[in-house]
């Protein structure tokens, strides 16, 4: 047996009043509303029968993981594997469109496919399939959940999808606390339904300082 089905949420809303790339620094916590995503999206859960719960060792993705390992009364695992996106922007601020002034970053910029700014798409493919499918196949009935992060989730999304994997940052389909979920069918992963449990929550969201 392996698990039946497995769902991708992001992580809720973070607190960054400074609106910086939080990356991977280790401080950055969900605000209140994003509490309340993550409550959301333990709720959207409730009625699946999961039996794991894995999640970045970020913080954001523990507390956005912990109310869903106490609806279904089970101990939170931590995988590497589905952290956050590498970034060498991390902890600069996005105020006023303040990564593109600075002449001597532009070279980031000038090869979209790798990324330039950060950790090529095809290594964040690499990892999160390979933690994708040990969940799969190490859990022996029920759902997995992983919380992890936009760009990790969307990565997969549109690696699943037969998408290019270089995208346009500002069409991401992968809201705060949403959930993209997965089955294996014939030896393929297939995509089976997206859902946007705190998109009540949501509507002020800050969505600033996500890769």
């Amino acid at each position: 047996m392996v698990a039946r089905a497995l769902h991708l949420v992001r992580h809720g809303e973070v607190f960054n009043p400074a609106g910086v790339i939080y990356g991977r620094l280790a401080d950055f916590r969900l605000s209140d509303r994003g509490q309340a995503m993550a409550t959301a999206a333990a709720e959207a859960l409730a009625d699946r029968p999961v039996t794991r719960v894995i999640a970045s060792p970020l913080l954001r993705a523990q507390q956005s993981a912990a109310p869903i390992v106490q609806r279904f009364g089970l101990s939170l695992q931590s995988d590497d594997r589905v952290i956050e996106a590498a970034n060498v922007f991390e902890g600069r601020s996005t105020a006023g469109g303040a990564l593109l002034r600075n002449p001597a970053d532009w070279h980031y910029f000038a090869n979209p496919v790798r990324p330039g700014w950060g950790e090529p798409f095809s290594e964040i493919l690499r990892r999160m399939r390979a933690a994708i499918a040990d969940a799969f196949s190490g859990t022996e009935s029920g759902d997995v959940v992983i919380v992890s992060h936009q760009l990790p989730i969307w990565t997969v999304h549109r690696s699943v999808v037969g998408r290019p994997l270089a995208h346009d940052p500002r069409r991401r389909r992968c809201a705060l606390s949403s959930i993209t979920s997965f089955e294996r069918r014939g030896g393929y992963l297939i995509e089976t339904a997206y859902a946007d449990p705190g998109a009540a929550v949501t509507t002020e969201a800050q969505n600033e300082g996500a890769a």
